[in-house]
């Protein structure tokens, strides 16, 4: 409106300097000259206008006469000064002003010019009104407003029914949305427009949505299930221990266990069961540490001792089964060379073990094969064949020595854990290989537990990792455990950036894999220059 406005108000401003040019005072008034002086009288044959000339006399600036605004109603008359100069009049020739009206409810725009009557010069000032422009503008925005009020309207009316008609199918996504809200989470969106369309998209997506939150709710009652058979099992598990040293101690306080012989069995007993406790309670205790998430140490750590330590301690607790230590990195080792025995023919001479290399690498560690019985102690113990020397030199840095950032205390209980359940699940005489290596392209050092059992069910490779999960659910299973080792594994392998994973062994059974980030190559090499391989534990007299 502003713009229409100044646009009116500079057309009239020019109608003003184009009145004021000429002798309208002329046309309106009739002079004379009397005494020297100018004298004016209206004009019998005036035209009618709807302007105001004033006209002021040349020596003091008297105002004359006022004359024009025929039909102007009383007071709407223009405020005129009482007197102009000539001389002020010749100085604002040509200004436009804006004058009130005398009652003040409108304005003039107005100008001053000096105009000739027989050689004397008077002051005319010309007057236009502007309520012409006002009532102009007033009249452009009621209709306009009027007009777009009515557009709006029918925009509005027409956006609705086109909105209605091109999003029609959303009536099947509301009412699909509220039996969600109920909770009947099977419907899916059908008659799916072509994903091109924003409905098409939404349904899709809102499809995808659905699948998720399904398996997500899925996946909750699992766990629920599962951890309610957890407790229902711990529960019963530690229910078990606690009646049996509750019932020896009963026992005991009333007399009924007496004797040496049946104070001891009763103390095995009770030990039993208190470690059957402490394992679970132990386990339960390293996932709540796990879960607080607290900073853990990272440092190079060398997997070769690691597995190295694992079948040690495998050989001690399992005599009886083969335990084979390979390391990945070497291409070619020299075989390892053992003191002969007397009890065996030079044919049949195999080694129990074999030893690490000069390049520090556990190749075919504590390797066992199947042959008669070893002789017996005099004390009825089974004598284990000796462990062949080993060099003194530590081991050379090469570029793929499986050094990798962890926490070593961690990584040990991942292989002590994975090596933990291999055992659980084949036979005592079953064979368990321990294989160390790199990824270079991932950059990521690895350690392998493969054994030679029954293997892991596909349908379940992607559960045996979960917290609470066993694949026998039964409280008389023949495995033991608490379902937590595995999950152990995980939680560890994640706080140190790792990845752990199960594949079928060639044959039959399963291989577990952990692997963590390697460390860099300077750091790898000052790992090893600081911390030695503790070769000399492989070392055992022979006298």
């Amino acid at each position: 409106m502003a713009f229409l406005r100044n646009a009116l108000v500079l057309n009239l401003d020019e109608q003003v300097t184009a009145l004021a040019g000429s002798d309208v005072a002329g046309q309106l008034l009739d002079f004379s000259v009397q005494d020297g002086r100018l004298r004016v009288e209206p004009a019998e044959d005036a035209v009618p206008t709807d302007y105001f000339v004033a006209v002021y006399e040349p020596v003091e600036g008297a105002h004359l006469a006022t004359v024009g605004g025929d039909g102007a109603e009383d007071g709407s008359e223009p405020v005129f000064p009482e007197s102009y100069p000539l001389d002020s009049a010749l100085t604002a020739e040509g200004q436009i002003v804006t004058l009130p009206s005398q009652d003040g409810d409108s304005e003039y725009r107005a100008t001053v010019t000096v105009q000739e009557f027989q050689n004397i010069f008077y002051a005319q000032m010309v007057a236009v009104p502007v309520a012409p422009i006002t009532q102009i503008v007033a009249n452009y925005v009621g209709i306009y407003g009027i007009l777009a009020l009515l557009i709006l309207v029918a925009g509005a009316v027409a956006t609705r029914w086109l909105v209605t008609l091109t999003f029609r199918s959303l009536g099947q996504v509301e009412s699909t949305a509220e039996a969600i809200a109920g909770g009947d989470f099977s419907l899916r969106m059908t008659d799916i427009e072509p994903t091109t369309t924003e409905v098409g998209r939404l349904k899709t997506a809102i499809n995808a949505m659905l699948d998720r939150v399904d398996a997500a709710i899925s996946q909750r009652d699992s766990t629920v299930r599962q951890m309610r058979r957890f407790v229902g099992d711990a529960s019963h598990e530690l229910r078990t221990p606690l009646v049996t040293v509750r019932g020896y101690a009963e026992l005991y306080r009333m007399g009924a266990i007496r004797g040496d012989e049946d104070v001891s069995q009763s103390m095995d007993r009770i030990e039993k069961e208190a470690i059957r406790m402490g394992v679970l309670v132990e386990d339960l205790l390293a996932l709540a540490r796990l879960d607080e998430r607290r900073d853990v140490v990272i440092a190079p750590v060398d997997l070769r001792p690691v597995a190295r330590d694992a079948a040690l301690d495998l050989r001690a607790a399992a005599p009886m089964r083969p335990v084979t230590v390979i390391d990945t990195t070497v291409d070619e080792l020299p075989p390892p060379v053992l003191p002969a025995t007397q009890d065996e023919p030079d044919e049949q001479r195999r080694p129990p073990t074999t030893a690490l290399t000069r390049a520090g690498a556990t190749l075919s560690l504590l390797r066992r094969r199947p042959k008669p019985v070893p002789a017996t102690s005099a004390t009825g113990m089974r004598a284990l064949p000796p462990i062949a020397p080993v060099p003194d030199e530590p081991a050379a840095a090469g570029a793929t020595v499986p050094v990798v950032l962890g926490d070593e205390n961690r990584i040990r209980q991942v292989v002590t854990n994975l090596i933990g359940n291999a055992r659980r699940f084949t036979s005592d005489d079953s064979p368990i290989e321990l294989r160390v290596g790199v990824d270079m392209t991932a950059l990521l050092g690895w350690v392998e537990v493969v054994d030679h059992g029954e293997g892991v069910p596909d349908q379940i490779k992607d559960k045996i990792f979960q917290r609470f999960w066993r694949a026998d659910t039964s409280r008389t299973r023949e495995t033991g455990g608490s379902g937590l080792g595995l999950s152990i594994v995980a939680s560890i392998v994640d706080a140190l950036h790792g990845t752990v994973g199960v594949t079928d062994t060639p044959g039959g059974g399963a291989t577990f894999r952990v692997a963590f980030p390697l460390a860099a190559e300077r750091d790898a090499a000052e790992h090893l220059q600081i911390q030695t391989q503790p070769l000399e534990r492989l070392r055992l007299d022979q006298d």
